[in-house]
């Protein structure tokens, strides 16, 4: 089986015994049963939707419409080659009306997949550059990067609306509920309530880390050999990252899905903040690409 669907399995499995839990603590601190069977029928309920609907959901928040090969035949022509190359059906293709120059791939599989580039990529990037970038989602799709990283995408975005849902209700609690004599272990589940939903958005942020960085490495290399030449690529991730323009919509639900960070930073951040990007050192990529013997 591919580890990109092993690892979509312990995902989707991470997710529900998290929010189980979450919910468990949360029903014994208000002992109410229906907390915890809401967590479990959410936590199932989004597990099915994060599997079937997260590359419709990306595309949403990330506001892609879908392309006409008319408007847009240079795109069209990059996709239909780069997927032929690769050996895997035509992704369907989608543009973000955005001046800030990036791309990602979504969907759960090669059939159902899909590639959505922003105007801004379209305008800053020559044909070859274009290919390249293409090259780089194409491959991510015919590695099954997709899936799991589409996944995410949904479940660190529920992960962090639960935390902060419980977070208000503790402290809804703290201040009107007053004290349960009846329960003597009410303040112990209160602190590891509070502890839970305060760590909650972190566990969603390393998830987006353990899909991000090291997959951009291999789509890099995949593509580059995709195409047979590694200079496109590396010439368009230096033009991308170096437009000091940043994507309108970006989120840090779907950041780790671009080509490149949509969070635009002046400096390049200590070793602590390049430890939390979703996306390795641009310069690092580059240095790769050129480096790559193919």
């Amino acid at each position: 089986m591919n580890k990109n669907v092993l690892k979509t399995w312990a995902l989707m499995t991470g997710f529900f015994v998290f929010v189980v839990v979450v919910g468990f603590v949360f029903a014994r601190i208000f002992a109410s049963p229906g907390i915890l069977y809401f967590a479990v029928v959410l936590s199932l309920a989004m597990n099915i939707a994060s599997y079937w609907f997260s590359d419709k959901i990306a595309l949403a928040v990330s506001g892609a419409k879908p392309a006409a090969e008319k408007d847009y035949p240079e795109l069209f022509k990059a996709v239909e080659k780069t997927s032929r190359l690769a050996g895997i059906p035509m992704p369907r293709v989608y543009v973000i009306g955005d001046a800030s120059p990036n791309a990602f791939a979504t969907g759960r599989n090669k059939n159902h997949a899909a590639v959505a580039a922003t105007t801004g990529i379209l305008q800053t990037l020559n044909a070859g550059e274009l290919e390249g970038v293409l090259a780089h989602e194409i491959s991510h799709i015919k590695n099954r990067d997709i899936l799991v990283s589409s996944i995410a995408v949904v479940l660190a975005g529920v992960i962090a609306m639960v935390s902060d849902f419980f977070l208000r209700m503790t402290f809804f609690r703290s201040i009107f509920g007053g004290r349960d004599s009846e329960n003597e272990n009410s303040g112990i589940l209160m602190v590891v309530g509070i502890i839970a939903a305060i760590l909650a958005p972190i566990a969603a942020t390393l998830i987006q880390l353990a899909v991000s960085r090291r997959r951009e490495f291999m789509a890099d290399e995949s593509g580059a050999r995709l195409i047979k030449d590694s200079g496109p690529l590396a010439s368009a991730l230096e033009k991308i990252h170096n437009n000091p323009k940043q994507l309108t919509r970006a989120s840090s639900a779907t950041a780790h899905l671009y080509i490149d960070n949509p969070f635009k930073r002046k400096d390049g951040g200590g070793w602590f903040i390049n430890l939390f990007m979703t996306h390795p050192p641009i310069g690092e990529r580059i240095k790769r690409l050129k480096a790559l013997s193919l």
